[in-house]
């Protein structure tokens, strides 16, 4: 990413708080204040991506408001991913990451495309293999059954962004080990031999194995976000999936829309 420095005057032209007499008669705390005027004139257009936003100290001065508020607001929107701070340089409009839903199953090459990128595959091992007891008992299947196995690196302008690593039980797709899956995606393929009935997802960041994060060129201290995924046709599991995101890269997550007779525990 190339980043430039913001030369236009900072003011209220957008929507948003117009000036610094506004910002203060507003009833939210000034913080939030400050994050919605920069997230306006980022989501209007006028701070691309790249640019440099004006320094803690501008801010302060344009808006009337404390280096404390101002500096608040900057580390919430680079925790929100909106800004990127370079120590040494300042704080520039970041790249917003590709989000994937979460409680749905969808082709990582469908969201790509989605988002007017260049979905692009490597498949690093497809073969029949017998699993070992922590992934047979992960399958519901005794110990050393034999099962397909794939891994398959994912990219997007030829970024690594997802690796997936898939078990398969054979009686669900014969067919899986026939298939070109640079052509159709591993998700797609077997969304249409086998319809899930259930799935389950469970989401863990972690630091990940050497392989891993050679594939996913990150470094040794980068986390990932690691997403367990088992899928269920009718009462017997299908598949047992992890799929590996840099957490730099990309994000989880997902809207759900409950039934008028649906509760939920919030823990």
């Amino acid at each position: 990413m190339c980043y430039k420095m913001c030369r236009e005057k900072f003011d209220g032209r957008v929507s948003g708080p117009a000036n610094a007499a506004e910002l203060n008669r507003n009833r939210h705390p000034l913080y939030l204040q400050v994050k919605e005027h920069i997230t306006s004139k980022i989501d209007s257009g006028e701070l691309a991506v790249g640019m440099r936003i004006p320094s803690e100290n501008e801010l302060v001065g344009a808006l009337n408001v404390s280096r404390m508020t101002v500096n608040r607001a900057l580390r919430e929107l680079s925790a929100d991913g909106r800004l990127k701070r370079i120590q040494g340089r300042g704080t520039f409009v970041a790249e917003r990451k590709p989000q994937s839903p979460l409680l749905e199953i969808r082709s990582i090459a469908e969201e790509i495309r989605a988002r007017g990128g260049s979905h692009s595959c490597t498949v690093h091992l497809l073969q029949e293999e017998k699993v070992n007891p922590q992934t047979a008992a992960a399958m519901e299947l005794p110990p050393y059954t034999t099962v397909f196995h794939s891994i398959i690196l994912h990219k997007n302008q030829s970024v690594p962004i997802q690796l997936g690593v898939r078990y398969v039980h054979p009686a669900i797709a014969p067919h899986y080990l026939e298939q070109d899956f640079t052509r159709i995606t591993a998700s797609a393929y077997l969304l249409s031999v086998a319809p899930v009935s259930a799935i389950e997802h469970v989401v863990e960041a972690l630091i990940p194995e050497p392989w891993i994060r050679k594939l996913l060129q990150i470094n040794g201290s980068e986390p990932c976000l690691a997403l367990r995924r088992k899928t269920w046709v009718n009462e017997r599991v299908a598949t047992f999936s992890i799929f590996y995101y840099p957490g730099s890269r990309y994000t989880l997550g997902s809207k759900y829309r409950l039934a008028d007779s649906e509760t939920v525990s919030l823990i």
